[in-house]
């Protein structure tokens, strides 16, 4: 078995030479924390429990390395590739990866709090049980990620493609999801409190009991979505269309209505078009109860 520590030294000598490429490298549990290893080559690596904390590692590639529980917190990995690599538990909070290519990672319980993974591309990564409060996802590729028990609370995901994505038990409460596709998602009882869903395709969605109290779903696609005993107490639902939409026993107490499209609905076969006004459910905190305008307007 080789000796960690002595490869340390042999990759430095090596670096500092021009070498790029250290392939299969056995670097377990070392501490490279604040190191310089621009364009290196790791692949197949093991770097278990490693620290590269604060370290410089852009435009690397680290694929396939075993990562388990590394220290990656703050490091800077833009442009990297970490095809197929393993950070099952690892911390990479605040990591700024840009543009880095996490295609199939194992990112099961690892921390990316606050980490910057714009334009990144994580497909088909797993991130069952990870913690990812804060993190910028815009305009990422999540194609079939795996978020389920994730904590997506206050990420940025605008503008991302997020087919096939699941997210089973995942928090996406003050999430940013702005003009993003979910329709036909499974997001059965999901918590979306005060989650901002502005412009983005819930058409045809299984939203049953989720809750989005609060939530901004202005000019969102819910037509044919199943929100059957969801909350949407305070809900913004501005230019929202509801066609068809499934609404049993879902709770609008409070919410807000203008331009929202109702047909075919359980309320009412019409668009709702009062004059800059808000409407709310009268009398009752479902769908069956009747419109009552809180300033003056009309409905059609």
């Amino acid at each position: 078995m080789s000796n960690p520590t002595m490869n340390i030294s042999h990759l430095l000598r090596q670096y500092e030479q021009g070498n790029r490429t250290f392939p299969e490298l056995d670097l377990r549990g070392v501490d490279l924390s604040r190191v310089m290893l621009i364009s290196v080559d790791l692949t197949r690596s093991n770097l278990m429990g490693i620290n590269l904390s604060r370290g410089f590692l852009t435009k690397s590639n680290l694929s396939q390395a075993s990562l388990n529980w590394a220290d990656l917190s703050y490091a800077k990995m833009s442009e990297s590739q970490l095809i197929e690599a393993d950070l099952t538990k690892a911390n990479l909070t605040g990591a700024f990866m840009v543009k880095s290519i996490l295609v199939k990672a194992k990112l099961s319980g690892a921390n990316l709090a606050h980490t910057n993974l714009r334009a990144a591309n994580l497909a088909y990564a797993n991130c069952c049980g990870a913690n990812l409060q804060k993190i910028n996802l815009r305009e990422t590729n999540l194609m079939g990620v795996n978020f389920n028990w994730a904590n997506l609370s206050q990420a940025r995901l605008t503008c991302c493609n997020l087919q096939e994505a699941s997210f089973f038990g995942a928090n996406l409460s003050h999430t940013f999801i702005k003009d993003v596709d979910l329709s036909y998602t499974d997001l059965e009882g999901i918590n979306f409190e005060k989650c901002r869903l502005t412009y983005s395709n819930l058409q045809g969605a299984k939203l049953q009991g989720s809750n989005f109290e609060g939530a901004k779903l202005d000019h969102t696609n819910l037509r044919g979505a199943n929100l059957r005993g969801a909350n949407l107490r305070g809900a913004d639902l501005e230019g929202t269309d509801l066609t068809n939409a499934i609404i049993e026993d879902a709770d609008f107490t409070n919410a807000k209505f203008n331009e929202t499209k109702i047909v075919g609905t359980h309320l009412k076969s019409q668009t709702i078009k009062p004059t800059s006004l808000q409407l709310q459910l009268k009398e009752t905190s479902n769908y069956m109860g009747s419109f009552k305008p809180l300033q003056t307007g009309f409905a059609v």
